[in-house]
């Protein structure tokens, strides 16, 4: 039997004070367990947030690339960042983002859903391209991206009213439609030759795809240029069945050089001709009746032209009767009270020597008796509906255009250029206007066009029959048509606008887009009035004389204001620089036109082309290279006998004969340039 004794382990009275004591003891041990373990839980959070920030940065740079949720940057191999993009429609959910081998993609923005990617490309050598998109998955949405000008000089685009090289934006505009337009008529307007496509002189370049519904714009301020795609509000559409997402996508490409880098994109992206213009083409001046006549052109006029040709002892290409030979607009035949006997006409010049091309347009005037022949057949584009054919306004008057998408019209036109063809062996035709500027905002084709500027690729296909003497002003994707691509009218002054200064600029741009054969329109400018520095019946005679000498130096020479309404010297000038174009300049020039068949590079170059890397090269717009070894510094200011002339480095000697062996580029100051002279260097 056991005995209970007092104050033992089973007596109430004594056993509270000891467990108190012992919670006093014990509570600090938890408390430094309880810290130890929160401790050590926060050190694995932290450690597993440090592996997944790890992981998230790999996750969001891929190459040379690195992507945050407001735009991406590229780097090239020395670590230099070459190209910059923010987006400015949404910023990215990283928190969407994945990467699963070359592809980066995320499925979230600020705005909502959307399809977003970035994919590594790696061409051969030195090239690194990107795939971009970003596709909105709500309707109504656009998307813009602004591309940095990133501190360097930007070539390409379009055609432009006031041409820079590079290019210059001032001011701000908010996206509209990059769609071809007449920039003599609208001249904040894109051009008639555009592409969507950018070279920079760091070595990057971005290539628009041509699916994008594409609107430009730029904020001079912020140094951007602002990529937008959308359907409201544009003349692009959706195509039908399929939801009006707005997309943007492009590619970007950074190489060592800008030479290097322009070279692999042309041969990527754009169309080469398949065969050289007529040799005579690049040999011998085209004489053109429509500055020196303007429509008041006829039979006695045009003849007296060609006999004042051969008088001054002139080669010649082709002839080319200019606006207003027909009774009306649309039609195909001579005025029979302007030409009363086209066909002996046709003989006579002939017999002399002489090739002839028409000017043709796409235009049936109201008031053409083929205007109801349009409309019976349905060959015009028509309005919204699809029922009425679309009425138009163009520079000489109302009517409809032509719906080059309809087999059935190009057939009709076609037809109509083959019978003059035939009846009076013209020899080609210029072809004028086909810039989308001229369709009604809403309009109906046959078949549909989702980017308007289809018109006038549609329109350039037209030529085709006619390319070994033809002249397009319009070229959209249209590279491959193999003619003769002219510069929009030059007002006959000498100034960036749509002047002598602007020659070199254009032609550089519209090469860079992958357009070789160039007609710089026509020597002196077209003399239209109030837009003409002289007698307003002839341009000034020095700005004449600087203009011819520097279209010696083009793929072609064009006149229309003939030397001899000037004086005996500048008849003399005139013959000899159209001697030193045959002799010098169209032997390069074919030679260059050949390779152009298989490479795209330009015949006319920036003098870059030679000289990367050299600040001042990129920056240059009076000067150009043919080629490699023939570098050409026009005089293009009034008054002036002399010129700073920028000489890469190199052995170069002068149309003077002064030998140059310079191992760094040389500036020659002031260097003296007679008004009977051009500066040019060649390369020995």
């Amino acid at each position: 039997m056991y005995q209970m004794v007092p104050g033992g382990p089973m007596n109430s009275s004594t056993s509270t004070p000891i467990k108190q004591k012992m919670a006093r003891d014990g509570r600090p041990l938890i408390g430094v367990g309880v810290l130890g373990l929160v401790l050590v839980i926060a050190a694995v959070t932290a450690w597993c947030y440090y592996f997944a920030s790890l992981h998230k940065a790999d996750l969001l740079k891929t190459e040379l690339l690195d992507l945050n949720k407001d735009g991406f940057l590229i780097r090239n191999q020395a670590g230099a960042i070459v190209f910059q993009m923010a987006f400015r429609s949404g910023t990215l959910d990283l928190d969407s983002c994945s990467k699963e081998g070359e592809v980066l993609s995320c499925s979230r923005s600020s705005a909502g859903t959307l399809n977003f990617f970035i994919q590594t490309v790696r061409p051969k050598g030195t090239v690194m391209c990107y795939r971009v998109r970003w596709e909105e998955l709500a309707a109504g949405r656009p998307v813009v991206h602004a591309m940095s000008y990133n501190g360097s000089h930007w070539y390409g685009g379009a055609e432009s009213s006031i041409q820079h090289w590079p290019i210059s934006i001032s001011g701000q505009q908010v996206p509209k439609p990059f769609v071809t337009s007449d920039i003599y008529s609208n001249r904040h307007d894109f051009g008639g030759i555009l592409e969507r496509y950018w070279l920079s002189s760091k070595a990057s370049a971005i290539k628009i795809n041509d699916s994008v519904p594409f609107h430009l714009g730029w904020n001079d301020t912020e140094k951007m240029m602002y990529f937008q795609a959308r359907y409201q509000d544009s003349p692009y559409k959706p195509i039908p069945g399929q939801a009006p997402f707005a997309e943007l996508s492009y590619r970007v490409c950074v190489g060592s050089d800008v030479t290097s880098i322009h070279k692999y994109m042309v041969r990527r992206y754009f169309n080469k001709p398949n065969k050289v213009p007529s040799v005579n083409m690049f040999r011998y001046p085209i004489w053109s009746t429509w500055a020196l006549h303007k429509t008041d052109i006829n039979q006695e006029k045009l003849l007296s032209y060609a006999a004042n040709i051969r008088k001054y002892h002139f080669n010649c290409s082709h002839l080319e009767l200019d606006d207003r030979y027909t009774s009306s607009y649309g039609e195909f035949d001579f005025d029979p009270l302007k030409f009363p006997n086209a066909s002996a006409m046709f003989q006579k010049l002939k017999a002399e020597g002489f090739l002839v091309s028409l000017w043709t347009h796409p235009f049936v005037n109201y008031d053409s008796p083929n205007f109801h022949v349009g409309v019976e057949k349905g060959l015009f584009v028509r309005e919204p509906t699809g029922q009425l054919p679309a009425l138009v306004r163009w520079w000489n008057g109302v009517g409809s255009i032509l719906d080059f998408t309809n087999p059935e019209a190009r057939e009709w036109f076609a037809s109509n250029l083959r019978a003059l063809r035939s009846k009076y062996g013209v020899a080609s035709f210029k072809f004028d206007a086909g810039e989308t500027s001229y369709l009604p905002w809403q309009f109906n084709t046959h078949v549909p066009l989702y980017d308007p500027s289809t018109f006038t690729r549609r329109y350039t296909e037209m030529a085709i029959p006619f390319n070994e003497r033809a002249e397009l002003r319009v070229g959209y994707q249209s590279q491959n048509i193999s003619c003769f691509f002219r510069l929009i009218d030059r007002d006959s002054r000498w100034g960036y606008e749509l002047g002598l200064k602007s020659l070199i600029p254009t032609v550089l741009t519209i090469s860079i887009l992958g357009y070789q054969f160039i007609l710089p329109d026509m020597i002196g400018g077209n003399v239209y009035p109030n837009r003409t520095e002289g007698s307003q019946k002839l341009p000034d005679r020095e700005l004449y004389i600087r203009w011819l000498e520097l279209s010696a130096f083009m793929p072609a020479m064009q006149f229309s204001i003939p030397p001899w309404e000037y004086d005996a010297d500048v008849i003399q000038i005139a013959q000899r620089f159209t001697a030193l174009h045959e002799a010098l300049v169209a032997p390069r020039v074919l030679e260059l036109a050949g390779e152009v068949l298989a490479t795209g590079d330009p015949i006319i170059r920036p003098l870059w082309w030679i000289a990367m890397g050299d600040e001042a090269a990129y920056k240059i717009d009076s000067q150009f290279l043919i080629g490699d070894d023939l570098m050409v510094a026009p005089v293009l200011e009034p008054g002036k006998q002399e010129r700073d002339i920028y000489l890469p480095a190199g052995r170069w000697r002068s149309y003077k004969g002064e030998l140059f062996d310079n191992k760094e580029a040389l500036p020659l100051t002031d260097y003296p340039v007679d008004l009977d002279e051009i500066a040019y260097f060649l390369w020995v």
